[in-house]
């Protein structure tokens, strides 16, 4: 690949644009929107001048309802040889490609992992997709052609191909992303009238379950109109769950009894499911299987601090697969809870004993992936 275009130069559309010009590919940028086009080629990641003729690639990173209409326009302007798309629902641009009257020949549908809580091309990383897997979902009969060009740009964004069926894909981001992005938005929501004392006392636990609410609403709109059936069917399953939860835990409040004991059974099995469930969601993208084990920290609240930390787990020549901080501000120390893997959490334990720091009375959190 020698050359790309870029339609549309959001936070995904322009790390695209970055990373590819990072590895010396020529990257044209379209927008309508000339303000973040004007942005993302201040930022390096390429020119606004149209090509002198059709580019290898072309990636278009606009909203799923739009991918339809803008293949047709690209394709009838001659853009690009090949083209690809990064929406994060597969089967609905794919159909309306076909209404629009696109050629879905050389059409290869796409979706990189890879996000973050911020928008616009100022949120935009060269680095955005090292590492993260890259689902494709070319369309029976394939164009080889295609698919390879395509597989060759996720190569060069560092990205993990992974080929999957349209449908398929499209019901597991419904579980795996769309729904918990309603079920943070629906927790986030009921802070939004709360009492200002209420939330003066939350701790890390609410800022876990809220964090991915902040994202952008009419992005998040779009994508879940065009997965809407697949995100029902998870919300549906979820209901029924919260049900049996609100009435279990009714009557643990005014039931005696047989009833009491049926209920607090019901809510330790709905506990535990939830814990083998968290055993099998991946701390690393793509990673096998792993035993993971949490190591809490006491941190002073001192310039340099985590620094010393990370060093002082640097020379046990052990890698930090997860870190949470939890501060409140005014304390005079922090909890770090450090994810190493479990074979070297109890040398971790004696090196930081060693050098001073104070290690919390800790519960090994075990994480399968």
């Amino acid at each position: 690949m020698r050359s790309a275009a870029v339609v549309g130069t959001g936070l995904m559309g322009t790390s695209v644009a970055l990373a590819l010009s990072r590895q010396g590919i020529q990257v044209f940028l379209d927008d309508a929107d000339t303000t973040a086009a004007r942005t993302a080629e201040a930022l390096g990641a390429g020119s606004l001048d149209a090509p002198d003729g059709p580019v290898d690639v072309a990636v278009l990173a606009v909203p799923p309802a739009h991918v339809g209409t803008a293949l047709k326009e690209c394709q009838e302007r001659g853009l690009a040889r090949t083209y690809t798309d990064v929406a994060s629902v597969k089967e609905r641009p794919y159909q309306d490609v076909l209404m629009a009257g696109g050629d879905p020949g050389r059409y290869v549908g796409g979706h990189p992992l890879a996000g973050a809580e911020r928008s616009g091309p100022l949120a935009a990383r060269a680095d955005l997709f090292e590492g993260r897997l890259w689902v494709l979902t070319p369309v029976e009969p394939a164009d080889r052609g295609a698919l390879n060009q395509v597989l060759e740009l996720v190569a060069l964004c560092g990205g993990t191909p992974v080929i999957m069926d349209a449908a398929a894909h499209d019901r597991a981001v419904a579980l795996t992303s769309h729904a918990p992005h309603l079920v943070s938005t629906l927790m986030a929501a009921r802070l939004a009238e709360a009492d200002g004392e209420h939330i003066r006392v939350c701790g890390q636990g609410l800022r876990d379950v809220t964090r991915i609410a902040a994202g952008e609403p009419a992005l998040w709109g779009d994508i879940l109109e065009a997965n809407a059936e697949a995100v029902a069917d998870v919300l549906e399953a979820c209901a029924a769950d919260m049900e049996r939860t609100v009435a279990a835990l009714r009557a643990l409040h005014g039931a005696d009894g047989g009833p009491r004991r049926r209920a607090a059974a019901d809510l330790q099995e709905t506990l535990r499911r939830g814990t083998r469930g968290a055993a099998r969601v991946p701390r690393k993208h793509g990673a096998g299987p792993v035993e993971f084990a949490t190591v809490p920290v006491a941190v002073p609240d001192q310039p340099g601090a985590l620094a010393r930390l990370f060093a002082t787990v640097s020379e046990a020549g052990v890698n930090i697969e997860d870190v949470t901080i939890e501060h409140a501000v005014g304390r005079p120390t922090g909890l770090v809870e450090l994810v190493v893997e479990r074979s070297s959490a109890e040398e971790v334990r004696r090196l930081i004993d060693a050098r001073g720091w104070t290690a919390r009375d800790h519960a090994p959190l075990v994480a399968r992936n």
